[in-house]
């Protein structure tokens, strides 16, 4: 494999794991320990523009540090996996901003993968924060380690949020079983008594939700149009 094909085999595993998982690391600037790290736990899914979109109360000790200094990093990795140390992670650096109100569209795709969060930010005091990266390290395992620039890795979603949203209500509605045979396809385990929904359509896979965790399926090639997507989902049912 030459040097081009392994950065673009890397590329393709990064941006896999960061579509896959719904959770990672965030890391910020402590303003109570100034100049130090500080690390917590949260649910993130890739906005329209590829960014992680993350939701964080106001009260959060993370929130307070991003208001402080906006540089922060998010590390992603399969916690499924039986050796850590040898398994991919991902991790985002970049700066977090909270989303305007004009925004708010972007959010809609996150409530979808976390529905108990819904209107947390209009009940709850939390805001939405879209992650800027500005570099992005993967280590794929051991010496296998990258440093991609964002425009090599971030990949925006080809679908709006009205294009997005109707391809999941128009499969959840009309072809729950074939959900069910792409989870059987791909080795997916689906929980007794949870009806697996799809919440997620991209360029490169579809994300399921099935009850607390989330799910990832790859198309055998992209798709950007409509067209495509239909074409990529009748071939999985068919698979």
């Amino acid at each position: 494999m030459t040097t081009r094909d392994s950065k673009s085999a890397a590329v393709a595993a990064a941006r896999d794991l960061l579509c896959r998982c719904y959770d990672g690391v965030l890391a910020t600037v402590s303003v109570d320990v100034p100049g130090y790290p500080f690390g917590s736990v949260v649910p993130y899914c890739l906005d329209q523009h590829g960014r992680p979109l993350i939701l964080i109360a106001s009260i959060a000790q993370h929130t307070k540090n991003i208001r402080a200094d906006a540089r922060v990093s998010l590390t992603v990795f399969d916690r499924g996996e039986p050796d850590l140390q040898a398994a991919g992670r991902v991790t985002v650096l970049g700066d977090a901003r909270q989303l305007r109100d004009e925004e708010r569209e972007l959010a809609l795709r996150y409530y979808r993968y976390f529905p108990q969060s819904n209107d947390y930010d209009r009940t709850h005091d939390f805001a939405f924060h879209a992650i800027a990266p500005r570099r992005i390290r993967y280590i794929g395992g051991f010496g296998a380690i990258h440093w991609f620039e964002p425009e090599t890795m971030v990949l925006a979603n080809p679908f709006d949020a009205d294009a997005e949203r109707g391809i999941v209500e128009h499969m959840n509605v009309d072809h729950a079983a074939a959900i069910r045979h792409y989870c059987a396809v791909a080795g997916t385990e689906i929980p007794e008594g949870v009806t697996p929904e799809l919440v997620g359509c991209d360029a490169e896979g579809i994300n399921l939700r099935l009850d607390a965790r989330i799910a990832r399926i790859a198309f055998e090639a992209p798709v950007t149009t409509l067209p495509a997507v239909r074409q990529a989902l009748v071939a999985m049912a068919k698979a």
